[in-house]
């Protein structure tokens, strides 16, 4: 099995991405943090880009494969947190409803009698 072969799940690097309906506020928002975020993706892409450069075909899955997704999950952490803190930078929008209370206690066991 080839290289492509296993890879060819995955969609064509120029497939447009699904678009999200966003009101102008969200699409203030998403431009906002695409430009915080832009720097550090692009040092990220740098360095994976060395990474595979840097590995014979006989070394691109395994190790290689797991350093890759490592750094991918560290780029969607790092995506969050700057938008939790931007979020917590300007407040709650809009009006936060009251959490929910449960009614009453579910039995500890289905063959628990019911009151």
């Amino acid at each position: 099995m080839c290289l492509s072969e296993i890879l060819s799940p995955l969609p064509h690097p120029e497939a447009p991405v699904a678009d999200i309906p966003l009101t102008p506020a969200q699409e203030a928002e998403a431009e906002h943090l695409f430009t915080l975020l832009q720097g550090a993706f692009l040092a990220e892409a740098r360095q994976l880009a060395r990474l595979l450069a840097s590995r014979d075909d006989g070394h691109l899955l395994g190790r290689t494969e797991f350093d890759i997704r490592d750094a991918v999950h560290r780029l969607g952490a790092q995506a969050l947190q700057t938008a939790l803190a931007e979020r917590k930078k300007g407040g709650i929008r809009g009006r936060v409803r009251p959490a929910l209370t449960a009614t009453r206690t579910p039995a500890a066991s289905a063959t628990a009698a019911r009151p």
